[in-house]
């Protein structure tokens, strides 16, 4: 099997060194096996026929059978193109080619019977078919190999060079011919026979070349379970490994710090959902392996406050603990927290960022390594070698999916036992990606929010109510509160801008805002990117102590502000960011007692996309539901962004549609390692096999340490 999908593409009949160049660099195929998992994205049923009297504008093609008309050429130079018509006994449309008009005037016949296969359009009130696909009636008779044809994704250039759709459908049909008896079987019997019965030959056949729609389910089903199968093994397999390969330190007692904390500075009463949390982590640092648990909490909902005990627990144990942020505002933000938490217990806090100033950076190095620092928040500076703990125990990290696997992993380089870890992320997860980014971890969420927290009220209006939402502001300044604005721009001259978008900009934005409340009655600042961060931590000090009423943003402020008194966030041009950027903006509010608002600002003119958007942060305020909505409007590989994800490619299956299938797939892979942790049994020797062809060099999806 590995010898022949190895085979290069240009050995396939059909295809040769030029076309094999542009099959590598435009799709990315460069081998038999590449080419045989380049899958259909979607089937034409060409028994169907429309009549012309059927057709509408959201059809995404139509067949139709008649009688092609006279062709000519119309229009000069560049606008020079092939026209005609084509009629059936319920009407006509117009026909054009912009390309190719000299061969196709030499090979078509105007008054003969034609099968045509397009895309229509509706042009000054009139159906026409741009560069359709046009077969004598007689000749597709005789030629329709199969009623479902399959759709393959392809490009301007690969059409341009004749390898379109129906060139790479004939491509497959040869390959498979040529690989027949020689694709052994990746699953065990007893799978196949659960997949009624279709084997991994028999699949791929279906797929590139449906006898019928349900033999095209079944196959389809058969490969979209082996593909999630096979990345669920790995994870289980992997997890499973280091559980027992792993030893842990063993984290038995709670202690004074633990117990006199819990007693005396609990800020507040714990939710269930929080001490459900904490006891998962306390049996697992207790177990003797190493933990490796993924916290998911929405905003708000305590999870700072749970790592805090986590590290008072390997305190109680002797050991030190270490909590790395992604950005210098986070840190800051965490530092801030923990140590407002500590007061008056003696725990050495400390932070180490870029911008620690020399000698206080020689100072906590120094006292890190002796022992004398109990917790170090900080950002990628705790991963520098100079950086040495006295017994590391255990590493918190924020929002994880910022750093990379390398990165983490020197942290392990810095105690002789790996520490234990606890990753934390305010991004809600979709079941689906957690499992398939995540499943070799064990998932811990938080899904309550502190006591006396209210919902966070969530509102949309459009550009013209804009100064009912200003009357709206000044209620809710009267009553001593204050207000985040956040623009997604910040000057005129931005590239979204000057690509014609109209987008509010900071700038314009914060001299509006300043007129409407000017000073001395309202204190309008600023913050931005661009800024230097001392002008930046000045602002946003002035504003964290009340000393400025109205805070004109952009998303700096999305992390790391704690402002309990802000009780308003207007997001201009709120259809320009995405969900999940949406609910982590939201998120900055609602932090106090009082009721909290969110109010979203859009033009009067919203694409689908957008509405559903902003329907959804309206109608919820949970982010499990919005991280759901969002990978079904964005995907898996933007919403993780795929540099980041570690997403495995997935050449058929679809996290988002297949959800269901993906649980069955995790499911049966953990049954299977329950009975068989080493896949040696004769009956699973072909899935051990297949597992290690899989995953020979390739990197390890998940893996957080």
């Amino acid at each position: 099997m590995h010898d022949v999908l190895t085979t290069s593409i240009e050995f396939l009949k059909g295809v040769g060194p030029q076309r094999a160049e542009l099959l590598r660099t435009e799709l990315g195929i460069s081998t038999f096996g590449e080419l045989v998992q380049h899958f259909p994205f979607r089937y034409v049923d060409r028994s169907r026929f429309h009549h012309v009297s059927d057709l509408h504008e959201e059809m995404p093609q139509a067949q139709l059978r008649g009688v092609l008309g006279p062709l000519r050429m119309v229009g000069e130079k560049q606008g020079r193109r092939l026209v005609s018509s084509f009629t059936d006994k319920t009407g006509a449309v117009d026909l054009v080619w912009f390309k190719g008009a000299r061969w196709l005037q030499s090979s078509l016949k105007p008054g003969h019977e034609y099968v045509l296969f397009g895309k229509p359009n509706m042009f000054k009130g009139r159906f026409n078919f741009p560069h359709p696909e046009l077969e004598l009636a007689a000749t597709w008779e005789q030629g329709l190999e199969a009623a479902l044809q399959p759709v393959y994704s392809t490009t301007e250039k690969l059409n341009a060079k004749g390898l379109g759709s129906r060139t790479i459908w004939k491509l497959q049909k040869a390959l498979i011919a040529q690989l027949s008896g020689q694709l052994p079987e990746t699953l065990s019997h007893e799978l196949v026979e659960w997949l009624n019965g279709v084997g991994r030959e028999q699949a791929l056949r279906q797929v590139h070349a449906p006898q019928d729609q349900p033999r095209l389910d079944a196959a389809v089903k058969r490969l979209k379970f082996e593909e999630l199968f096979f990345i669920q093994l790995q994870l289980l397999k992997q997890k499973l490994q280091l559980q027992q390969s792993l030893r842990g330190n063993v984290f038995t007692s709670v202690g004074d710090h633990f117990n006199r904390f819990y007693s005396e500075h609990l800020p507040f009463a714990l939710t269930g959902a929080q001490k459900r949390v904490v006891k998962e982590i306390r049996k697992d640092m207790g177990s003797g392996h190493q933990m490796n648990r993924l916290v998911q909490g929405d905003v708000g909902s305590g999870k700072t406050l749970v790592g805090l005990l986590s590290m008072l627990i390997a305190l109680d144990n002797g050991f030190q603990s270490a909590l790395m942020a992604p950005t210098e505002i986070l840190a800051q933000q965490h530092h801030a927290t923990i140590t407002r938490f500590l007061e008056g217990l003696p725990i050495e806090v400390r932070l180490l960022t870029g911008n620690t100033r020399t000698a206080e950076r020689k100072s906590i190095l120094t006292a890190l390594k002796m022992g004398e620092v109990h917790i170090v928040v900080g950002t990628h500076a705790l991963l520098e070698d100079r950086v040495q703990f006295n017994r590391l125990g255990l590493v918190v990290i924020d929002e994880q999916h910022r750093f990379g696997v390398a990165q983490r992993a020197r942290l392990w380089a810095k105690s002789e036992v790996p520490p234990h870890v606890l990753v934390m992320t305010a991004t809600p997860i979709p079941r689906t990606l957690a499992m398939t980014l995540y499943g070799d971890l064990d998932t811990s969420v938080i899904d309550e929010l502190p006591p006396g927290r209210k919902p966070i009220r969530t509102v949309h209006r459009f550009d013209s109510s804009r100064n009912a939402v200003f009357g709206f502001l000044e209620e809710e300044l009267a009553k001593g509160r204050q207000v985040y604005v956040v623009y997604p721009l910040i000057e005129e001259g931005d590239p979204e801008k000057m690509m014609g978008k109209e987008l509010k900009d900071l700038t314009d934005g914060f001299e509006s805002i300043s007129r409407r409340f000017p000073l001395p009655k309202f204190a309008v600042s600023m913050v931005h990117g661009r800024m230097d961060q001392v002008t930046k931590d000045y602002e946003m000090a002035r504003f964290k102590k009340g000393e400025t009423n109205i805070l004109v943003a952009t998303t700096v402020i999305e992390v790391g502000v704690d402002v309990p008194n802000a009780s308003v966030m207007v997001i201009e041009n709120a259809e320009r960011f995405g969900l999940s950027q949406l609910h982590q903006l939201r998120g900055r509010v609602g932090r106090g007692a009082e009721q909290s608002f969110c109010i979203l600002m859009t033009d009067e003119k919203l694409g689908n996309d957008a509405r559903a958007r902003i329907e959804t942060m309206v109608r919820t305020n949970d982010g499990f539901e919005i991280a759901e909505t969002d990978l079904r409007l964005r995907g898996p590989g933007d919403l993780m962004g795929t540099q980041q994800s570690g997403l495995p490619e997935l050449h058929i299956a679809d996290l988002i549609a297949d959800s269901a299938l993906l649980q069955q797939a995790r499911q049966v892979a953990m049954r299977l390692l329950d009975k068989d942790p080493e896949l040696q049994a004769p009956e699973n020797a072909i899935i051990g096999r297949s597992l290690a062809e899989r995953v020979k060099g390739k990197p390890v999806w998940g893996r957080i340490s």
